[in-house]
């Protein structure tokens, strides 16, 4: 089982002047951190709007900045919101490429559609089409980072005609794809669309058997891709702190994740809230018992190694821990991160590649079938000439087409209008 850190960049109120950048700059830190110790994966949200919930709007920018100061790690967005009126596809495919080439070919694309009220209208997205704006953007956003030129679209959700998109990415054909997935019919869909499941419910180990039972069986039976590969891989998050005394990581970490659980019910299923106005950590401490709440990565390094244990007989893939969840500190998120690389890491580490070779030779026929189901792009030939010069004429208020610029001519001064 691999191990990741998973960021919102929750940022409860009351504010000061520095909180945002002190609050990136930690995370920063922590992630350079995780790379020298060794965990596996650096997760990044995109969430716009959540404020106090998720701080963490432009992930492409956070994530190209731990490229730069981190070698090993694995980058992952967790997710890429993929309807297009969030981001057209041509720029997802764009971004995800140049952070793979930058970063050596790091990248994970997570992907997801978000359900709440706030992000979807705020950019302008009719709920009952996500699903659909969804799956168009992310099949041809996978074809565009293959396709040389790509052909062109025309769907439901967006439309775009045929261009080379550029650069392409390091990992051929595309990063591994995932899903974000709440639910177990989310996690089925994952299956057979041929992506990791990207759990964001927390589940206890019982019920996390029966999820990854569900998932593989479903990409053994019923796998066909929506990328150009496929990634067969389920990860869960969980909370996260550590220390010797189980009872000292419970006061460090179980109200702060209790919070995180809180701000996502907030914004997705029971709040009510005024845009710049609520104070969501004071609605938090009048309403929310303090009472704590099991998680796995939460307590003595023996007891979150038990739970761990719990949850890699389930099968589960990895797992994912939320750092800088409410107030957690920043000295206190990097103590547990040294704790949990020295003394709950190894053994799982030790075990890996044997469990690794189990699952490849298990899941190898049901690779192969979902693999002749990939389309085969076709050759794109017979693409008219795209002349820019009408443009400019059009813009000039000229009748006629201006002559191509030749030698000698000022093709800067020509363009400008000013020759």
């Amino acid at each position: 089982m691999q191990f990741g850190i998973f960021y919102e960049h929750q940022l409860p109120r009351p504010w000061e002047e520095d909180s945002e950048h002190r609050l990136l700059k930690e995370a920063l830190d922590q992630v350079e951190l995780a790379d020298r110790l060794g965990i596996d994966y650096a997760w990044e949200v995109e969430h716009h709007f959540l404020e106090e919930y998720s701080h963490s709007s432009a992930p492409e920018v956070f994530l190209a900045a731990c490229s730069q100061r981190t070698r090993q790690i694995r980058l992952g967005h967790g997710i890429v919101l993929m309807p297009s009126a969030f981001n057209h596809p041509a720029r997802v495919a764009e971004r995800i490429a140049t952070l793979d080439l930058i970063s050596d070919g790091r990248v994970e694309w997570g992907t997801g559609a978000s359900s709440s009220r706030s992000e979807l209208e705020g950019f302008g997205i009719d709920p009952a089409q996500k699903h659909v704006m969804w799956e168009e953007s992310v099949r041809e956003a996978a074809k565009m980072m293959v396709m040389e030129p790509y052909g062109g679209f025309e769907g439901q959700s967006f439309a775009m005609p045929a261009r080379n998109v550029v650069p392409k990415p390091l990992q051929k054909p595309h990063p591994p794809l995932w899903l974000a997935c709440s639910s177990r019919e989310t996690i089925k869909i994952a299956a057979r669309y041929g992506m990791g499941a990207l759990t964001f419910a927390f589940i206890d180990p019982g019920s996390a058997s029966h999820w990854v039972e569900e998932y593989y069986e479903t990409f053994e039976k019923e796998c066909n891709p929506i990328g150009r590969t496929v990634n067969p891989n389920l990860a869960v998050v969980a909370g996260f702190m550590l220390h010797e005394d189980g009872d000292e990581a419970k006061r460090r970490g179980a109200r702060n994740f209790q919070f995180f659980g809180y701000a996502l019910s907030h914004f997705y299923i029971t709040g009510s809230h005024v845009p710049g106005h609520f104070d969501l950590w004071q609605d938090f401490q009048r309403n929310m018992p303090d009472k704590y709440e099991p998680a796995a990565g939460i307590g003595s390094p023996s007891r979150v190694a038990q739970n761990l244990e719990a949850l890699e007989e389930a099968g589960v893939d990895q797992v994912v821990f939320v750092q800088q969840a409410g107030n957690n500190r920043h000295e206190h998120i990097c103590e547990s991160l040294e704790l949990f690389a020295e003394q709950v890491m190894p053994s799982f580490k030790e075990r890996h590649e044997a469990r690794q070779q189990q699952k490849a030779a298990r899941l190898a026929p049901a690779i192969e079938r979902a693999m002749q189901q990939v389309a085969v792009l076709p050759r794109v030939d017979g693409l008219p000439e795209l002349d820019a010069y009408p443009v400019m004429a059009a813009k000039a208020g000229l009748s006629e087409q201006p002559q191509r610029p030749t030698e000698g001519d000022n093709i800067v001064t020509a363009i400008s209008g000013r020759g």
